[in-house]
């Protein structure tokens, strides 16, 4: 019998997450980069959305905890600061395990309040171009509404077959003008429980994956050490490219 060609949906898929580190200390109130850096290597992430990042070098090996995180896991970090010092920045951070092909920063800060930005990337996975946000919000309505209005811009700005918005949105009421704003550009996510981190009771922090099928699962990370950590906890999903390929079966 000849060999016919067939095409075939191959289902690649890579593990993202979500993580606000509150500076590395945790609920104990004990600053410790390494036991932060010991979650992330719990979450057996491709790509990781870090917030507020204290990257402010003082001399030890620990203090500019984006460099030291990145080097104790093995991750490549881009920087996403909202707040510069002579000795570093304070903000966010994307780590990826995946090529980087470019970034840019966007800086999201609205009137006197704490500036706020986001970081975004264009990472190679799988040899599919992948776009991927990673943002902090405010914390008064009216700033997350401008917030959330420029980043929908900015995100509509750009076509990609696949977009992922990693953040602390910051956002405590799931029928929120701006949240229901990003679910119409975006899609709607599950809101996870997060903080705080002992007993979760809000959705603070979210994963958007644009198109929603493409999202395949999402949970909340609540192992012993990411409970006392961060007053956060993470959040992991894992996200599919769908791409079509011939393939020759056997005679």
């Amino acid at each position: 019998m000849g060999a016919a060609l067939l095409s075939e949906v191959c289902l690649k898929t890579f593990t993202v997450a979500t993580y606000n580190v509150h500076k590395c200390v945790g609920v104990d109130r004990r600053l410790d980069p390494a036991r932060v850096g010991r979650v992330i290597d719990e979450l057996k992430a491709d790509v990781i959305g870090l917030q507020e990042l204290d990257n402010r070098s003082s001399g030890s090996l620990q203090s500019a905890q984006m460099e030291y995180l990145a080097g104790q896991t093995g991750y490549e970090a881009i920087p996403g600061p909202t707040i510069k010092y002579s000795n570093g920045h304070y903000g966010n951070a994307l780590f990826t395990r995946w090529p980087v092909v470019e970034t840019r920063e966007i800086d999201l800060s609205f009137s006197q309040r704490e500036p706020r930005g986001a970081v975004e990337a264009l990472l190679k996975v799988h040899d599919e171009e992948v776009r991927v946000m990673v943002t902090h919000l405010g914390l008064t309505f009216y700033e997350r509404w401008y917030q959330i209005a420029r980043l929908t811009n900015v995100i509509m700005e750009r076509a990609s077959p696949l977009f992922i918005l990693l953040g602390d949105i910051n956002e405590w009421f799931p029928t929120a003008r701006g949240q229901k704003r990003l679910h119409r550009i975006l899609g709607k996510t599950p809101a996870t429980r997060t903080f705080p981190s002992r007993l979760p009771l809000l959705s603070l922090d979210r994963i958007w994956v644009k198109p929603v099928e493409a999202l395949k699962s999402i949970r909340v990370h609540k192992s012993k050490l990411a409970r006392v950590a961060s007053d956060h906890l993470p959040v992991v999903a894992v996200v599919a490219l769908q791409r079509s390929e011939h393939v020759s079966p056997r005679d």
